[in-house]
């Protein structure tokens, strides 16, 4: 592969070729790329959601009661 563009000019290694590369497979890479995005999106909303529903449950739970916190 190295002699293949021993003779080419340096535009060609360092322009071209990722710009084949991107056009060819640019399809997978959105995809894959928006798969994570998603899924981190998607991650830090469980987060979220879960210590909202931590909080709510030891603030409404927790004026009823004085409870320590190694009842779990």
């Amino acid at each position: 592969m190295r002699a293949a563009f021993a003779g080419m000019p340096w535009w060609v290694k360092w322009v071209a070729v990722p710009l084949l590369a991107i056009f060819v497979f640019g399809g997978v890479i959105t995809t894959i790329i928006g798969t994570l995005i998603a899924f981190v999106f998607k991650a830090l909303l469980f987060v979220a959601l879960v210590g909202g529903l931590i909080f709510a449950v030891k603030k409404f739970t927790g004026s009823g009661s004085k409870s320590s916190a190694g009842d779990w």
